[in-house]
């Protein structure tokens, strides 16, 4: 009875080992190439925009993943740790866009080990290395991608920090290899921006930081306000800076690049500070008295944007302070802003990155009434701010007097926000060859109320060493604007990415329990030091009322003190364990039934799927 109680069990371990492998085996032929992804926010799929940028792949893109997996194996320093499972993710990633571009991409995994031919390869293609500790072992994550010709664009390292913008930033480094032609962008200014004759002056000014970025990293083609009609379709971004005054063709030419599909930042200002237009040699007060006011009322009204030219933002909470004249105290200045982390848009690629940004008498944005268009900050004040007549700051001798009267609006204002909609003409009576009432796609446009923000003296210092222009930033303006521009110039695929949720999961569940145990014990650690500083009073009062040698020995009351003390010491101390004793049961019992979904339940669900498929395709088969 025995041995056939043994023979059927092993016999059902066999059929249950022989059930397993052929479901497997089954699985992997029904099931091959699907994925299933269960994850909050759908982290391990890819986005529509991702897709697409794969699908138009023509040549094969090679990308290279450094990541010293031996160096790091063995640290146990946390944030070493999480670097490794950060890998996973961009790994996991990258695989799952290999595995969509239709064999145009070609995924290489390399471990730089130290002095290794592939470390000084990672080095020579731009990858950062991290130092790991005294040793000076370096540390790579970061990527390296060529194409059929000579194009390479590289990601010097992966921070995990900027995991939301993961997938963005690796569909940018291969759409740039699959389109490595500059992006053509167009410039419309009314203020210096690219130097040149100063009349004022009279000698030659210098270009703006931001325009020799931006000259950098594009082809700029600057455009003539006064004679604009038209933007030429080679033109795949138009940046117009301070449109004042600006004439119904190019406003129309601005119109009609939009509903073509065209990408447009614009920077309009209620008082632009480094506008010197409107001088007179026969009226030295002409300048000052001059509008520096820029605005697109047209456009804007089509586009469902209320903007007012004539009002500027303060927020006395965002001001930054000033010296306003030679030995006199600094003062806080309203209309100069310094907006931080939590102004700043940080779900949006353009701001996510940055920590600080600097303007000067800015405008603010909101959407019109019935307005069709969906408008999202990208800048914001605090809820301390309110608006002025410009007026006020044009003739301005001390900020201080702007805090006179104070009352803020309790309402957040949008500094800089980006523009969604399906856009129509402002101009529906022209009828220009070629002219369009409404765009045929959604579009983009990006609006700053504020033209300072790009000068230089908001956000950097630059110095001259040995002939060579030094420079020091201290406000992320400038990457402001190069991300704006990058983004836009970017096909609608790349743009319509945005960040995604992190893979990082808490056990909120965990921290709960151990922040109830942690309150517990802190408050029997409370109850334990007041009953020994009691305790400590007590002995000491016994203790004066000695002298002599009796001093330094214990009273029968002071020994019946300290054996209480000591005795309830013990028993605190017992009570601890018995807290510290149940928090660990409870995270043990939480750990149990977390192993359990994850080995046993989800397993055991897929294969009563599996089964349930294969029944109800047999039975399908036979009718």
């Amino acid at each position: 009875m025995t041995l056939n109680r043994k023979t059927l069990t092993g016999s059902a371990l066999a059929v249950m080992a022989v059930l397993f492998v052929s479901l497997t085996l089954l699985s992997n032929t029904l099931f091959r190439g699907a994925r299933l992804d269960l994850t909050e926010n759908s982290l391990y799929t890819l986005s529509e925009g991702s897709r697409n940028i794969l699908a138009k792949l023509d040549e094969p893109v090679h990308l290279r993943l450094y990541f010293s997996d031996k160096a790091t194996a063995e640290s146990n320093r946390p944030d070493v740790r999480g670097l490794r499972l950060y890998f996973d993710r961009v790994r996991e990633i990258l695989e799952e866009m290999s595995s969509r571009a239709s064999g145009k991409i070609e995924l290489e995994v390399i471990d730089p080990l130290p002095y290794s031919e592939a470390e000084d390869r990672a080095a020579a293609a731009g990858l950062q290395g991290i130092p790991l500790g005294p040793s000076g072992e370096k540390v790579f994550l970061g990527l390296e991608g060529t194409n059929s010709t000579d194009g390479r664009a590289t990601i010097p390292f992966f921070e995990p920090g900027k995991e939301p913008f993961l997938e963005y930033d690796l569909a940018k480094l291969i759409h740039d290899l699959a389109t490595p032609k500059k992006p053509v962008v167009g410039l419309v200014s009314g203020l210096p921006l690219a130097g040149g004759f100063d009349p004022q002056r009279g000698d030659m000014g210098v270009p703006w930081t931001v325009y020799e970025q931006l000259s950098q990293l594009f082809d700029v083609k600057s455009l003539d306000a006064g004679s604009l009609k038209t933007v030429a379709p080679e033109i795949e971004v138009l940046v117009a800076v301070h449109p004042k005054r600006l004439g119904e063709d190019a406003q129309y030419a601005l119109d009609q690049f939009v509903l073509r599909g065209g990408r447009l930042m614009v920077f309009v200002d209620p008082h632009a500070e480094n506008d010197t237009g409107g001088g007179d040699p026969r009226d030295p007060m002409a300048a000052m008295l001059a509008s520096k006011a820029s605005d697109l009322p047209a456009l804007f009204k089509a586009w469902g944007v209320e903007y007012k030219a004539d009002e500027a933002v303060l927020d006395r909470a965002r001001a930054v302070t000033v010296n306003t004249a030679p030995g006199a105290p600094p003062s806080r200045h309203p209309a100069i802003l310094r907006l931080g982390k939590a102004d700043l848009n940080a779900a949006d690629v353009i701001t996510a990155n940055l920590d600080t940004i600097h303007l000067a008498s800015a405008g603010h944005f909101r959407l019109a009434k019935d307005s069709g268009t969906r408008l999202t900050p990208l800048l914001q004040t605090s809820d301390q701010a309110m608006t002025v007549p410009t007026d006020r700051i044009r003739f301005l001798s001390d900020p201080s007097g702007l805090l006179q009267d104070y009352k803020s609006g309790d309402e957040r204002l949008v500094l800089a926000g980006r523009l969604e909609g399906k856009f129509k003409t402002a101009f529906p009576q022209r009828n220009d060859p070629g002219h369009l009432a409404e765009a045929k796609e959604t579009g983009e446009i990006l609006l700053v109320a504020d033209t300072d923000i790009l000068s230089d003296r908001l956000w950097v210092r630059s110095s001259n060493f040995f002939g060579q222009k030094l420079l020091n930033t201290f406000a992320g303006n400038g990457d402001l604007f190069i991300n704006a521009v990058d983004n836009l110039a970017g096909t609608s695929d790349l743009i319509s990415i945005r960040g995604r949720g992190t893979s990082a999961r808490p056990f909120t569940k965990v921290e709960e329990l151990k922040a109830a145990a942690d309150d517990r014990f802190r408050s029997k650690e409370q109850e334990l030091q007041r009953e020994l500083g009691e305790t400590e009073r007590k002995l000491a009062e016994l203790q004066r009322g000695k002298s002599g040698d009796d001093a330094f020995v214990l009273s029968p009351a002071q020994r019946k003190e300290l054996d209480d003390f000591l005795r309830r010491k013990l028993e605190i101390r017992k009570e601890l364990r018995e807290v510290r004793r149940r928090l660990d049961a409870d995270i043990d019992a939480l750990g149990a039934r977390l192993k359990f979904i994850n080995i046993a339940l989800v397993p055991l669900l897929l294969t009563l799927g599996t089964l349930g498929f294969v029944a109800w395709n047999a039975r399908r088969g036979k009718a």
